[in-house]
């Protein structure tokens, strides 16, 4: 099983500035109008360092190297004193009105390949360039944010306790709250240890990370000749597998390439029956779940689609295997993915896509079998709200 262990962080002094100021969404969520605008909000904001651009014939990974080591400097970021581990917890109140909330723990993880049966990925990830974030290692030799671990260990959020008076929290632009605090009792800190030991991590999210963590390790271990150091183990954000601490949405389907005038609803027929018009709203995921349906958007209305008895015999038991089934006969169609009723809805009424398909999201228990059995979701099936900040803490890996 994966050790798990507490470091000595790197963090804002945060008498100079807000967090809800210098933080960060995850880079691969930020578009280049939301980098814009937090490069604008603050000249320390997280993005600077770990979405850099060029500057003064610098490239981007030298401008993020020579921040860090700047800010660190004057004093911008701080070392924590010792190792400790970093209680964080995210509040915030989802599109049906309930108050909701994410509590975890980061820590450092020790690195394995991706399946070896410590660390489990759920699902397949797209192609993605993974030479950036590799670069970004070499030239930081910093993990600038988590891979999000997900754990089986019963009673570990009890372990975690809650923010002091004069613990950070601060409330993002989305109105999520978030809190950090420092866990640095020694009974406590090896509690936690041992409750993440003993069981798998799955990853939630940032496999992409994960992988090229161990891209790192194995260059680093080539290049010393033996051990990786520091960069044998990631940071990592572990919450306990449970529905109470984890919001899983689902990742919608838009459809492009489809030929004028096609029937849409009756390729799909032999898989679902598309059936009466619904409105789409607030309540539409509830309503999904409650009745077991999906929704096929086009322009103009949208419809519920019920699946067929025994169309899907041998399919596995997700929406999005559903649809790949479903889509496998349509010939040239073009996919891809939106979280979000309201922006299908959006996509498909302005053109920027001829239909979408609302999914269901995973369950806990899906995503927890789907690890253990050492199998794979389709590509982009769960989407885990809200997403950790970058910026609280960051760990060196020099």
């Amino acid at each position: 099983m994966p050790a798990f262990s507490p470091f000595a962080g790197i963090r804002y002094d945060a008498t100079r500035a807000s967090l809800a100021d210098l933080t960060a969404p995850p880079y691969d969520v930020i578009d280049d109008e939301q980098r814009a605008r937090l490069a604008a909000r603050h000249p320390h904001n997280a993005v600077h360092i770990d979405l850099p651009v060029d500057a003064d014939g610098v490239d981007r990974y030298g401008v993020a190297a020579s921040l860090l080591q700047q800010w660190r400097a004057d004093g911008i970021l701080v070392d924590d004193a010792a190792p400790v581990f970093y209680g964080y917890r995210m509040s915030f109140t989802d599109p049906a009105g309930r108050a909701r909330h994410t509590t975890g723990v980061i820590g450092a993880v020790e690195l394995s390949r991706p399946g070896d049966g410590d660390i489990l990925p759920h699902e397949h990830t797209t192609p993605k360039a993974k030479s950036d974030r590799l670069q970004m290692l070499r030239s930081c030799r910093a993990n600038l944010s988590c891979i999000w671990g997900l754990t089986p260990a019963a009673g570990l959020t009890a372990l975690l306790g809650d923010p002091g008076d004069d613990d950070p929290t601060w409330t993002d632009d989305d109105g999520v709250e978030h809190s950090l605090w420092i866990i640095d009792d020694s009974a406590t800190i090896d509690a936690i240890s041992m409750a993440v030991a003993a069981h798998p991590v799955v990853i939630a999210d940032g496999h992409h990370r994960f992988e090229t963590s161990v891209a790192y390790r194995d260059e680093r271990r080539t290049a010393d000749g033996g051990s990786a150091g520091a960069a044998e183990a990631a940071m990592i954000y572990v919450v306990e597998l449970v529905a109470d601490e984890l919001t899983v949405l689902p990742i919608h389907r838009l459809l492009d390439g489809l030929p004028d005038g096609f029937d849409l609803a009756g390729a799909l027929d032999p898989w679902f029956e598309v059936v009466e018009p619904i409105d789409l709203d607030t309540r539409t995921l509830d309503h999904m779940i409650d009745g077991g349906v999906l929704v096929l958007v086009e322009p103009g209305g949208a419809r519920e689609m019920r699946p067929r008895d025994g169309a899907f015999d041998g399919v596995r038991d997700l929406d999005t295997s559903r649809v790949d089934a479903a889509l496998a006969g349509v010939a040239g169609h073009e996919l891809r993915y939106q979280h979000g009723v309201a922006e299908v809805a959006r996509a498909v009424e302005s053109g920027q896509a001829a239909a979408g398909i609302l999914v269901r999201p995973a369950s806990i228990e899906a995503i927890s079998a789907t690890a253990d059995g050492g199998e794979r979701m389709p590509p982009k099936t769960t989407f885990f709200h809200p997403k950790p900040r970058t910026g609280q803490v960051f760990r060196s890996i020099d």
